[in-house]
């Protein structure tokens, strides 16, 4: 039966078997996230190549699941979405073969029909109304990916027109025999980058959320946290469309304690990552490697801070490295406090700066703008639901709390903390008004 000719019977098994996959969209996105960095490893080389790929994976299940769920039969143009572009052009910034995207996308079209033939299966009855839908869903995904890739090739062919025109190939290079620690020149390596190696270097990851295309504002922010560091034009490198690396180059020990004001005067989605200050071509290289282990476990959290220095989380970056195991210490450790709720949230909140000041009440008063009562009806409310005293425990405690604060709903539970018959009333309700 040809397309013109489907019935009715057909088109409702497809809207099913679309319903049931887009109710299972993030774990399909899981899975091919997964198959193709096993596949391709440089497309998880660090946090925002990695972001862009996935974004690029959800954008286009849903894209594709939207046309086959409005599927009637006729014949739907092909709107390719945005996020995939995005990382083809980061592909070519990188200097990546865009081979990478073929091989890609083959392996996710071949996990989505997987998919979709074995829900067709489930619920299709054997026999023609099972080959047809099989039939459509394999027809209109591979024209699906054909288009898209089209798009890709001829749009990545233009971009790397416009990146091999430009200084910006002979600065991505150079940039990556350093990373990759090559051997390579130090005198010529300045001379190419416009940037002098013999100095201490900062690196720097900025990114945007939500994502877009922000590079001008980043340009801007690394400006803005160079001069605040008392340093020189910074060397900038694009890594993504909403992501970019820097490097402040200084003689001495850069101001890193006027970084924070100057963040807050760049566009206000705009977050940093600042790696330790070090020496030469290997400081160069290791201040940037900490900058991205800090950049992949901030981003995706919103909700932290705007600005982060590698010195005060380097014990926190390491433990949450591994993100399952550390979701597992998180929940381990703090039982009903890693709970993904606003109360829970705000005793963790607490708990976190009291321990911070030394147990000192009125000092962590004074940083959360509440009455010093408050803070130790949260403490006794916590401790309750910890079973057991903060002092306890003290180090894996304060570990778990700097886990959950930095990296977020991704460490947290969804269950809500259980009521305990010796919990003092939370801070919400205190007689003090405080909150």
């Amino acid at each position: 039966m040809g397309d013109g000719a489907t019935g009715r019977d057909v088109v409702e098994l497809i809207g099913g078997i679309v319903q049931v996959m887009m109710s299972e969209l993030d774990e399909l996105v899981a899975d091919m996230n997964l198959a193709e960095a096993n596949l391709s490893p440089v497309l998880v080389a660090d946090a925002a190549i990695a972001a862009e790929m996935s974004a690029s994976n959800r954008a286009n299940v849903a894209r594709l699941l939207t046309t086959l769920g409005r599927y009637d039969g006729s014949t739907a143009p092909v709107d390719v979405p945005p996020e995939a572009l995005d990382v083809a052009r980061t592909v070519v910034r990188r200097g990546i073969d865009i081979e990478v995207i073929f091989d890609a996308y083959r392996r996710g079209q071949n996990l989505v029909f997987q998919r979709f033939m074995a829900h067709a299966i489930r619920l299709a009855p054997a026999g023609p109304p099972l080959v047809e839908v099989l039939q459509i869903g394999s027809q209109r995904l591979f024209e699906y990916v054909d288009h898209v890739l089209g798009r890709i090739v001829a749009d990545a062919q233009r971009e790397r027109e416009e990146v091999l025109g430009g200084g910006l190939a002979r600065r991505t290079e150079t940039v990556r025999l350093i990373l990759d620690g090559a051997p390579i020149d130090r005198e010529r390596a300045s001379r190419r980058l416009g940037y002098e190696l013999a100095r201490r270097h900062t690196a720097l990851v900025l990114w945007a959320e939500p994502q877009g295309e922000v590079q001008g504002a980043l340009e801007s922010a690394a400006i803005l946290l160079a001069r605040a560091a008392g340093a020189r034009q910074p060397l900038t490198l694009p890594a993504g469309t909403s992501t970019l690396w820097a490097w402040l180059g200084t003689d001495g020990e850069p101001h890193l304690g006027a970084l924070s004001r100057a963040i807050s005067q760049a566009q206000p989605n705009i977050r940093a990552a600042i790696g330790p200050t070090q020496a030469d071509i290997t400081g160069f290289r290791r201040s940037h490697s900490a900058a991205l282990a800090l950049h992949a476990l901030l981003e995706g959290h919103p909700g932290g801070e705007r600005l982060a220095l590698y010195r005060d989380l380097e014990v926190t970056a390491l433990a949450g490295h591994d993100r399952h195991s550390a979701a597992e210490f998180v929940t381990a450790t703090l039982g009903p406090l890693a709970a993904d709720t606003p109360t829970a949230d705000r005793l963790r909140q607490t708990l976190r700066v009291y321990l911070d000041e030394a147990d000192n009440a009125p000092r962590a008063a004074a940083r959360l703008h509440v009455h010093r009562n408050t803070v130790l009806q949260r403490v006794a409310h916590a401790a309750a639901l910890l079973g057991h005293q903060p002092g306890e425990r003290r180090l894996a405690l304060e570990l778990a709390l700097e886990l959950a604060h930095h990296i977020g709903h991704r460490v947290l539970s969804t269950a809500k903390p259980r009521p305990s018959s010796t919990t003092t009333p939370d801070a919400s309700q205190a007689t003090d008004g405080s909150s």
